[in-house]
């Protein structure tokens, strides 16, 4: 993630959106990329903030929408154009996934423009095939398709040192393996994912990463890891909002 704020010697703008997101404070974030709006990247970024502004609270949708115009308006390569339409179709898919509205064509729409822009080695190419993945487990369900989307993102996280992507797609192949048994496996992942996180200090990522590697330990490991999820969670203001319900302690037997 070298020039995204998490490493020294970063470009103090991007360290100080980096310091913003990581505690899901997006909105502050995004403000400190607004006079920036002559700059592809940093337009495209804005947008990026936003966009997962609303799949962790379900709020903003306008003003991802906004800036998403913003960015898709100044693209002025393929893969700039590549790069908006990829964050079009997260916006898509995670507007779909959380029963706002049913945008899942529109999110496969999206994702494959942007396969058509972006060159099969450009940067953006990894959190395009994760994206995928998304799709493919999340809307389709297809685990088997997921399965291949994300380890080619993760192939591809690793070749360009994107050690945030690497947190997510060993979180998501982790999840697959549980699905089907395979508990040392899915632990494995887990706790790369939790590493990763902790390392890069993404608390608005660790609450999730806790609270599914809980579910590969035996207790009384896994009510610890709960409980440290659970406290995150409420010291972040309940975000990401979709993890309440994975929180909720077990309703007392009847």
């Amino acid at each position: 993630m070298s020039g995204s704020g998490t490493t020294a010697g970063d470009d103090p703008l991007q360290t100080a959106v980096w310091r913003l997101r990581s505690r899901g404070c997006w909105t502050d974030a995004a403000a400190l990329l607004a006079p920036h709006s002559a700059s592809p990247a940093l337009t495209l970024q804005r947008a990026t903030l936003l966009v997962e502004r609303c799949l962790f609270t379900g709020k903003g949708w306008a003003d991802a929408e906004d800036a998403l115009r913003a960015a898709e308006a100044v693209a002025g390569d393929d893969d700039e154009r590549g790069a908006a339409a990829c964050e079009r179709g997260q916006l898509a898919y995670a507007s779909t996934v959380l029963n706002v509205r049913d945008r899942a064509d529109e999110a496969r729409a999206a994702l494959g423009r942007a396969a058509a822009l972006l060159a099969p080695a450009a940067p953006g190419r990894p959190l395009l095939d994760f994206r995928r993945g998304l799709i493919a487990e999340h809307l389709a369900d297809s685990p088997q398709a997921a399965r291949a989307a994300y380890r080619r993102a993760h192939a591809g996280a690793i070749a360009h040192g994107d050690t945030l992507l690497l947190s997510f797609t060993w979180r998501h192949l982790a999840a697959l393996a549980l699905r089907d048994g395979e508990l040392a496996e899915a632990r494995h992942g887990f706790t790369e994912s939790l590493r990763i996180r902790e390392d890069l200090g993404y608390l608005i990522g660790t609450a999730p990463a806790l609270a599914a590697l809980a579910d590969t330990e035996p207790e009384p490991e896994a009510s610890r890891l709960r409980a440290e999820a659970t406290r995150l969670f409420r010291l972040l203001g309940g975000v990401p909002t979709w993890l309440a319900e994975q929180l909720a302690p077990p309703a007392p037997a009847a």
